[in-house]
């Protein structure tokens, strides 16, 4: 039993699930699930109570049974107990305050990472404010590596999104020159396909590898398809470079995906195999976002935040590129507005970051949500202060194929100009190489004679 009085009211919570539900900031998701704090004082007495709760308790109770869920099998099984001995006598509210002292340093971070398991994020995440998570944040540095190196400290780099209705190459190939002559795509180049056949499939792995090994762009490709679909592209002698899958934060809802650890440990391999990388072997990608796992009716309790940063755990053990959390795409029936999609933005990054994640932001919302363009302004520029990883580049910020609306090249340009972010070296250095940017990183104006124009990809006309 879990409680704490309040204003001569006292409150108990029958678990540590119950106590961290009622923790969780407002979120429509959880008001579904049942489980969310009825009043903000309620709320308030749940975050003093968590407060208290040791780190060591967090560890030994997990939310979700041992023998019933994998996920919490592979967060006990892999926990890395020698460097959980920095902050095991820490409690909830006291590793907030270690997290945000400066003495607790980015070398530091990246030391606890692997001890910090994500019921420990999401517990410490509830305590805190807006910048205290921006803050916490900026510290992590997670860098990662395939043709280029990504998450350095200073540096922003962007997922060109050049998604097509019908996956027409002609169109998916002009939103890849669009992107490329905004100077997006060093994180890379990921196209989710309108089509699971494989023979399209093919197609578009070919297009992609034409392009880049065309003009030498030191990137990588990505078609986010399924799971299965790739294994057996790559059995077909597809050019693949990243392996992409979304992932959740139990066992049933990845069981609802179509996968499991054994698969995506399959998958991990047959891609490692390849050897396609030139600077590093962090091979897979993957996506998540908060009320997956409730859309699946396979939360067992758990609040929505942290069955998101359970899925952390999935993505953190096969060494990913990129991981990113697909904040407002789910819908309003779990995160209803702009100030609660900026909130779990926010929350998912710093989750991530702590957990020695190479984490991204596809800052987006439907369009049946309560938000606009400028929560999305509000939320990247927050993000970017934060440290971010990778945003997505989208034509127009509107995705014409998966009807969502996201963030455009531009965005990424502002966000450049604004905090002095710098593109991935070795893709900064092409950038340069073929006059799209300066010296100094600024773009430079295109004209018909531009060298990315000069030649048309073989893929184009296929």
């Amino acid at each position: 039993m879990y409680k704490t009085t309040l204003a001569h009211r006292t409150y108990q919570f029958d678990s540590l699930k119950t106590l961290m539900a009622k923790a969780s900031p407002a979120r429509s998701g959880d008001v579904l699930a049942g489980m969310a704090a009825q009043t903000a004082e309620e709320r308030m007495a749940a975050k003093i109570a968590l407060a208290d709760v040791p780190l060591r308790e967090i560890l030994a109770s997990p939310l979700i049974p041992y023998e019933d869920d994998e996920v919490t099998r592979l967060i006990i099984d892999t926990h890395d107990s020698r460097a959980f001995a920095l902050i095991a006598h820490l409690t909830v509210g006291e590793f907030r305050d270690w997290l945000l002292a400066d003495s607790t340093d980015t070398a530091t971070l990246s030391h606890v990472a692997p001890a910090i398991t994500p019921e420990m994020a999401a517990a410490v995440s509830k305590l805190m404010r807006n910048q205290d998570l921006i803050l916490a944040a900026s510290k992590c540095s997670v860098i990662t590596r395939f043709r280029n190196t990504i998450g350095l400290p200073g540096h922003l780099s962007v997922r060109l999104q050049p998604n097509h209705p019908t996956d027409d190459l002609k169109g998916i190939a002009a939103s890849m020159l669009d992107g490329l002559l905004y100077g997006a795509g060093d994180a890379v180049v990921g196209i989710n396909p309108a089509s699971d056949s494989l023979p399209v499939l093919q197609k578009l792995n070919h297009m992609m590898a034409d392009i880049i090994d065309r003009f030498a762009i030191p990137t990588q490709s990505c078609v986010l398809t399924h799971v299965t679909n790739t294994i057996q592209l790559i059995e077909r002698g597809a050019p693949v470079d990243l392996v992409f899958q979304s992932v959740a934060g139990t066992e049933a809802a990845n069981s609802g995906f179509g996968i499991n650890m054994a698969l995506l440990q399959e998958a991990h391999e047959a891609a490692l195999s390849l050897k396609r990388g030139t600077l590093g072997n962090n091979v897979m990608y993957f996506e998540t976002g908060q009320g997956s796992c409730l859309s699946a009716n396979a939360h067992h309790g758990v609040d929505q935040q942290t069955c998101e940063a359970r899925a952390y755990a999935v993505a953190r053990h096969f060494n990913p590129l990129l991981v990113n959390t697909v904040v407002g795409f789910i819908g309003p029936e779990y995160l209803y507005d702009g100030k609660q999609i900026i909130r779990a933005g926010l929350e998912d990054h710093f989750c991530g970051k702590l957990m020695g994640l190479p984490i991204g932001c596809d800052v987006c919302y439907t369009n049946h949500a309560e938000a606009d363009q400028d929560d999305m302004d509000t939320l990247l520029t927050l993000l970017c202060t934060a440290g971010l990883t990778f945003l997505i580049g989208v034509p127009g910020a509107d995705d014409i194929m998966l009807n969502y609306q996201s963030t455009s090249f531009h965005d990424a340009l502002y966000a450049r100009r604004l905090l002095g972010l710098k593109h991935a070296p070795e893709f900064a250095e092409w950038l340069t190489k073929m006059q799209i940017i300066d010296t100094h990183g600024q773009l430079r104006l295109t004209g018909a004679n531009h060298p990315l124009l000069t030649v048309m990809p073989q893929g184009a006309h296929a």
